[in-house]
C-alpha cells in the first residue's frame, strides 16, 4: 500500500511541480484569476446572446445547428478551458495547493491536451475563416461583433495563454490529440450533411469541388495545423527562455507559500529519488 501511494504522489508531483498552469511570469495569481474568469464570462455572454438572438427572430435552428461548426464547438473548448483555468488560479491563489494538483493523473493530462486544443485550434478557425469564408462584408452590426468575437478574439484567446501564464512548451504527444480530434470532426461534418442535409463549409461540397480539391483542402487544414503545433510550442519554448533565464522572472506565487514552486522545483532536481516504498 506504502509504494502505491508513493508511486500516486510521485506522478502528482511530477506533472506541474511549480503550478506552471496556475501561475505567471508577469501577473499575480489573482489577477491570473481575474482575466481568466473574465474572459470566460465573455465567451459565455457571446455564445448566449447568439442564442438569444437566434430565438427572437426565428432562428432557433441556427442555434441548433451551431454544434457541427468548428468555430462554435472550438468557441466552447475556450470559454470552458478559462472557466476551469480560472478556478485553478483561484484556488491556487487562496490555498497554495490548485485544485488540478489534487486531481486524478488522468485528468491532468487530460488539461494537458486540453490546453494544447485551445492554443491551437483558435489559429485554425481565424486562418480558414478570414482566407477563406470572409465574404467581404458583414450584413449587420450584430454580425460584425459575433464574427470577431469568435474569428479574431479567439485568437487573443489562444495568444493570452500562450505569453502570459508560465506553461511548459506543448507536449510531443498532444498532437496526437489534435490531429484525431481534427479527424473526428471531419466525421461529424459528413454526419451532418446526411443528417440535416448540408455542408458546414462550402470546400468540404463534393457538387462543387471536385474530390481532389476536397482531400487537398482536409490535408492542407492538417498540415496548417501540425505547423501551428510547433510554432506555438517553440513560441512557448521562447518565452520561457527570455523571461526565466534572460529576465530572471521565474513566477509571481501566492502568499500562501513559504517557499516558491519554483524553487522547490530546482531542490527537486538536486535531490535524490526517495527509496522505493517510502512516502
Amino acid at each position: 500500500m506504502s509504494r502505491w501511494r508513493g508511486s500516486l504522489l510521485s506522478s502528482k508531483v511530477d506533472f506541474d511541480p511549480s503550478f506552471r498552469y496556475e501561475t505567471s511570469w508577469l501577473v499575480s495569481p489573482a489577477l491570473l484569476f481575474s482575466l481568466r474568469a473574465l474572459f470566460s464570462l465573455y465567451a459565455f455572454v457571446t455564445l448566449f446572446t447568439v442564442f438569444g438572438w437566434n430565438g427572437a427572430h426565428g432562428l432557433s435552428e441556427e442555434s441548433e445547428h451551431s454544434f457541427s461548426y468548428f468555430t462554435d464547438l472550438t468557441y466552447w473548448g475556450l470559454a470552458f478551458y478559462y472557466a476551469f483555468s480560472a478556478l485553478h488560479s483561484c484556488s491556487y491563489w487562496l490555498t497554495g495547493t490548485p485544485l488540478l494538483a489534487r486531481w486524478p493523473r488522468t485528468l491532468q493530462i487530460a488539461h494537458s491536451m486540453f490546453y494544447s486544443t485551445i492554443t491551437v485550434y483558435p489559429w485554425i478557425v481565424t486562418i480558414v475563416y478570414w482566407a477563406l469564408l470572409f465574404s467581404g462584408s458583414f450584413p449587420s452590426s450584430f454580425s460584425t461583433w459575433t464574427n470577431t468575437s469568435q474569428h479574431g478574439l479567439n485568437a487573443f484567446y489562444a495568444l493570452f495563454e500562450i505569453v502570459i501564464p508560465r506553461t511548459d512548451p506543448l507536449s510531443w504527444i498532444n498532437l496526437v490529440p489534435i490531429i484525431i480530434i481534427l479527424a473526428l470532426y471531419l466525421g461529424l461534418a459528413y454526419l451532418t450533411l446526411e443528417t440535416e442535409g448540408f455542408y458546414v463549409y462550402d470546400f468540404l461540397d463534393s457538387r462543387t469541388n471536385s474530390q481532389g480539391i476536397v482531400a487537398g483542402y482536409i490535408i492542407g487544414i492538417l498540415a496548417a495545423a501540425i505547423i501551428v503545433f510547433l510554432i506555438v510550442r517553440y513560441v512557448i519554448k521562447f518565452r520561457v527562455w527570455i523571461t526565466e533565464q534572460k529576465l530572471g522572472k521565474t513566477g509571481k506565487f501566492t502568499n500562501c507559500l513559504h517557499t516558491p514552486p519554483a524553487d522547490k522545483e530546482a531542490q527537486n532536481e538536486l535531490q535524490p529519488m526517495p527509496k522505493e516504498g517510502r512516502i
